[in-house]
């Protein structure tokens, strides 16, 4: 009665990841995928990167990738958060969190796109179903199963649909799930850069009124970096050839790693907080941003959606062995129930701490520093941040972040 078992809209990162994991788990799988995979898979450097968190390089260990990524990542080794104003350098007290103090390892791993892309795509041949240079334009749910209309007419059945689709999700929409946010009035500029010195593995994040700037160690002697400003500020500053642009990043970046030079294309995102107010509908689940599109600070947004992947692919695996229908109501709720309060509390939390940090107030500014000050001075506190960080404390831990298979 089925063509696959699940169907999955959205081929970036999330959507891939869940389709290898269910596959790997024996169900059949398709993956809807708008873009052509030749225009992601290029050997050349976008200036795309993620930082993972120790959880999610252990769902890529799981799944048999992290030995054939490892080489290209780049461990974070310590983080340094503080707060300040362009120009100014950092104000004296600042968190430190040093991976030394962790039983588990680096606090994460900065990987370029293309090499987590290119994996992907490699591991779900034969395994998958790949349909790149589509999209699901329309479903309805019938009996037992959920017929997917694509964009070249054809028609899929399965068990489930998945929206992996991003924040503007169809897959959402048609289901009548609504969503709820708002905007920050924020762009994010996202660059590479190569510098003269190294960066032993130190991720930088700097606090300032207009945004925060995160300068994320790469392999070699290059950083990533995220930096928010005003949507009017960034709209001019993206507007500027490359090397206006770097004069105006230059005094917001310091010079602690010597010369920079851009190493890659160069990004705008307008940042906003989306939350889906559901995340199943009728033989429908919704994961990565078609759930919760939360703000970069802190790098958690592709971590966010690997938590998403490894519950779902958890929940519809050990449904299928128990000879459950992995599309019925029941079984999605599980889904739901693990997932949306600890995403909903992330997104929250980080929206909390970008205004938090907005605000130019000196009294609010003291009060921020002496907060960041405790932490850096209480050892149990340092710990308990890094591993919230590396997501760690996820409870309960799906067992594709513990590193143990489906």
């Amino acid at each position: 009665m089925t063509d696959v078992d699940v169907l999955i809209a959205g081929g970036g990162l999330n959507g891939p990841t869940l389709a290898l994991a269910l596959a790997q788990a024996g169900l059949r799988v398709a993956v809807v995928d708008q873009r052509l995979a030749q225009t992601r898979a290029g050997e050349n450097f976008d200036g795309r990167a993620y930082a993972l968190a120790i959880a999610s390089q252990r769902l890529l260990k799981s799944l048999g990738l992290w030995d054939g990524l490892a080489g290209d990542s780049q461990p974070i080794r310590q983080v340094k958060a503080s707060q300040g104003r362009p120009g100014e350098g950092a104000a004296p007290f600042f968190l430190h969190f040093d991976s030394a103090e962790i039983e588990e390892g680096p606090v994460g791993y900065m990987l370029e796109d293309r090499f987590l892309y290119r994996a992907l795509l490699a591991a779900m041949q034969d395994r998958v179903q790949h349909l790149p240079g589509l999209s699901v334009t329309g479903h309805h749910v019938t009996a037992g199963r959920v017929e997917a209309e694509l964009s070249d007419g054809r028609r899929l059945r399965a068990c489930l649909l998945v929206g992996a689709d991003g924040r503007g999700s169809g897959v959402a929409l048609r289901a009548g799930i609504r969503r709820q946010g708002w905007g920050y009035g924020q762009t994010a500029l996202v660059a590479a850069v190569a510098h003269d010195r190294p960066h032993h593995g130190i991720a930088h994040q700097y606090f300032m009124s207009t945004g925060p700037l995160a300068i994320l160690p790469l392999p070699g002697n290059r950083s990533s970096v995220v930096w928010s400003e005003t949507s009017d500020n960034a709209h001019a500053i993206a507007a500027l050839p490359d090397e206006d642009f770097l004069d105006v990043l230059r005094p917001r970046f310091g010079d602690y790693l010597g010369r920079i030079e851009l190493a890659g294309a160069r990004f705008a995102y307008p940042l906003s907080l989306s939350l889906a107010e559901r995340y199943v509908a009728g033989r429908v689940a919704l994961v990565g941003d078609a759930a919760h599109g939360v703000h970069p600070i802190a790098g958690q947004g592709l971590n966010l959606g690997l938590r998403d992947v490894a519950a779902l692919a958890e929940v519809l695996v050990d449904a299928a062995r128990r000879g459950e229908d992995i599309g019925s109501d029941l079984v999605l709720e599980r889904y739901q129930g693990w997932r949306r309060f600890d995403a909903t509390a992330l997104a929250l939390g980080m929206d909390g701490v970008n205004r938090l940090f907005a605000s130019d107030n000196p009294l609010l500014s003291a009060v921020r520093g002496a907060g960041m000050g405790i932490v850096t001075a209480v050892p149990a506190l340092r710990r308990r941040f890094m591993r919230q960080a590396a997501g760690l404390s996820v409870d309960p831990m799906p067992r594709l972040l513990a590193g143990q298979a489906l």
